[in-house]
């Protein structure tokens, strides 16, 4: 394995914990915390193959040769245990938590003897994603650590997990890097100008995002909620269809992030801040965070099952083309 395929920040927590192991330092839990898409997953991995690996590589980092390794890379390691979102059997749909069955079948899990004699690992992601019960059957198992034990614990947002369990893991922090590392990092990527600084400026700064943005036609995506939302503010369209249509794309949640984005970018220039452009909106900043507030809840909901997505969303829409136009009627 080698750490030239990782981005800058993504080498800096790496190169923690690696440098904390070596020591003799790294804890049995770690928390693996920061953004989205800042490549928190893929450091678990690599770290995970760290800890199986029968000897160090090269920078400290798996062989990728011993039987652990082969093992690993055909995903047949019988001491690597991963914990994300599992299927329901009733619906036969994806859960939106993680269940305390799962945590209970961990703990069970790593009272068993390591089938290759060396360490057993668990990765949990996303562990933001532990319900109440869950959280509180995890903690018992970070209450009784052992010899060998680790648990990976990977978090876009950390402050939704329990404060026992936070305090409980080492910290490892995933941050976004300066603007040039950034903007080297995706032209190493084969992106270009315009589109690396549009779209570097449309994430706030955030490399992952960006480089998702320009490898999945993000900016045009946001270009066209920019021109739907203010068709709509004109009078054109319907707000019921125009749900529908946002809904019904594989895209939905990242349309409804854009329309909160454009937004707040059009309030903040308002202000008087510089923006990456966001749409001209009223001056009534309390209902214009109103719906911003209102299109991020209906984003967090839309994995809810038996909710009428396309009414709440349309009641958004509706209330957008109400504030445009009581702006317009002042103009």
């Amino acid at each position: 394995m080698n750490s030239d395929r990782f981005a800058p920040w993504q080498r800096r927590a790496l190169q923690t914990a690696l440098s904390a192991l070596a020591e003799g330092r790294l804890g049995h839990a770690l928390l693996l915390a920061g953004p989205e898409q800042m490549g928190k997953r893929e450091v678990a991995t690599a770290l995970a193959a760290r800890l199986l690996c029968t000897q160090a590589g090269a920078e400290g980092l798996a062989c990728g040769q011993c039987r652990s390794c082969t093992l690993l890379a055909a995903g047949t390691h019988p001491d690597l245990k991963p914990v994300g979102l599992a299927v329901n059997e009733n619906t036969g749909k994806q859960r939106s938590e993680i269940v305390v069955e799962q945590m209970r079948e961990l703990a069970e899990w790593f009272t068993l003897t390591p089938q290759l004699g060396g360490a057993q690992v668990a990765v949990i992601a996303p562990a933001d994603a532990l319900n109440a019960a869950a959280a509180n059957a995890l903690l018992k198992t970070l209450e009784e650590p052992a010899q060998g034990r680790y648990l990976l614990l990977v978090a876009d947002h950390p402050g939704r997990l329990v404060a026992t369990i936070r305090s409980r893991c080492h910290r490892l922090e995933f941050r976004l890097p300066a603007l040039e590392e950034a903007r080297a990092w995706l032209a190493a990527r084969g992106h270009a100008e315009p589109a690396l600084t549009q779209a570097l400026e449309a994430a706030r700064g955030h490399p992952g995002l960006a480089a998702d943005w320009l490898d999945r036609g993000g900016l045009a995506l946001r270009e066209a909620v920019r021109r739907d939302l203010e068709s709509l503010a004109s009078g054109r369209g319907q707000p019921l269809e125009l749900a529908q249509a946002w809904l019904a794309d594989e895209q939905a949640a990242l349309r409804l992030r854009f329309a909160a984005e454009l937004v707040l970018e059009g309030a903040a220039a308002g202000l008087g801040a510089r923006a990456a452009g966001g749409l001209t909106v009223p001056a009534d900043f309390q209902k214009v965070g109103a719906w911003y507030d209102g299109i991020n809840r209906l984003r967090e909901q839309l994995q809810v099952p038996g909710l009428r997505h396309d009414l709440v969303l349309a009641g958004q829409l509706l209330e957008w083309r109400s504030l445009m136009g009581k702006e317009s009627r002042r103009a």
